[in-house]
């Protein structure tokens, strides 16, 4: 069997990442808001988390709202124990896995029974506009297309993701955040602040022409500016949520076991599929 090539150059990832904290982590935002809102959620969940750990390369961020964690970085093994923990946070950085499905299992045996799993990475809406302005630039100007941005998961592959790695209840939802920059090059120097730069495996060696992302602004702007001369870029955070088996656990329903019609529940009329082609 052959392997699969690996998606991350986790050399040029751990540069990126130590060039962020000498940077002070200025650009931190969406990690703080990742860890806010996974802070809040989990003030929602009747149960006190004793023994939590949390994977991130970040820790001076995570450990701000969740002081009495274990923390581990993301490398491909984690170093976390089995059946030790009752919580395990994955920190926005499964989007820069080698093996995202191994990175779940491995949460999951370091759970205890009917521990909980949350995770929160970035998605396939995530820098939609760059992705469009750099390919267009670069077609134009080359005739091809190299790698520039890490290719991201739709919410409906991720949360099939957590099934395969034997979660129970898994759930993924998301949240799209818009963030205005007053050009391309600030963008870009902020996903440098952020560790976000390009560390793909596959990526393009040699250092692009200075047209590139010239031509790619004048893209940008023309495609994505705002009314205030500014550009939008957007920022798509994907939660999921599994828990770890245990024998009393909350069991879904079967397919075809409900009592009640959803429609009539909530008084709409329901309009049945035509099957035919």
């Amino acid at each position: 069997m052959h392997n699969q090539p690996n998606l991350t150059d986790r050399a040029t990832l751990t540069r990126f990442r130590e060039r962020a904290r000498r940077m002070g982590n200025a650009a931190m935002f969406l990690q703080e808001d990742a860890a806010d809102e996974i802070k809040e959620r989990l003030n929602e969940v009747n149960r006190a988390f004793t023994a939590p750990a949390i994977v991130t390369p970040f820790p001076e961020i995570w450990l701000k709202r969740f002081p009495d964690a274990t923390v581990t970085p993301d490398e491909d093994t984690l170093n976390l124990e089995a059946c030790a923990f009752d919580l395990v946070i994955h920190a926005m950085s499964l989007h820069w896995a080698n093996d995202p499905v191994g990175q779940l299992v491995q949460c999951r045996r370091a759970l205890r029974p009917d521990g909980m799993f949350i995770g929160a990475l970035f998605g396939g809406q995530t820098l939609a506009e760059l992705r469009v302005a750099l390919a267009e630039a670069e077609v134009a100007l080359t005739g091809g297309l190299s790698p520039r941005v890490v290719p991201m998961g739709e919410i409906r592959d991720l949360g099939g993701l957590l099934q395969r790695a034997g979660f129970a209840l898994p759930v993924a939802d998301s949240a799209l955040k818009t963030v205005s920059y007053r050009d391309l090059p600030h963008l870009m120097s902020d996903l440098r602040a952020m560790a976000e730069g390009n560390a793909l495996a596959s990526r393009r060696k040699t250092i692009p022409c200075r047209a590139l992302f010239k031509t790619a602004a004048e893209i940008y702007t023309n495609s994505f500016g705002t009314d205030d001369q500014r550009i939008n870029a957007s920022f798509e955070v994907i939660f999921l949520t599994g828990w770890a088996p245990a024998e009393n656990q909350q069991k879904p329903l079967r397919p075809g076991s409900a009592t009640a019609r959803l429609a009539d529940i909530l008084g709409a009329t329901e309009h049945p599929i035509d099957n035919k082609s």
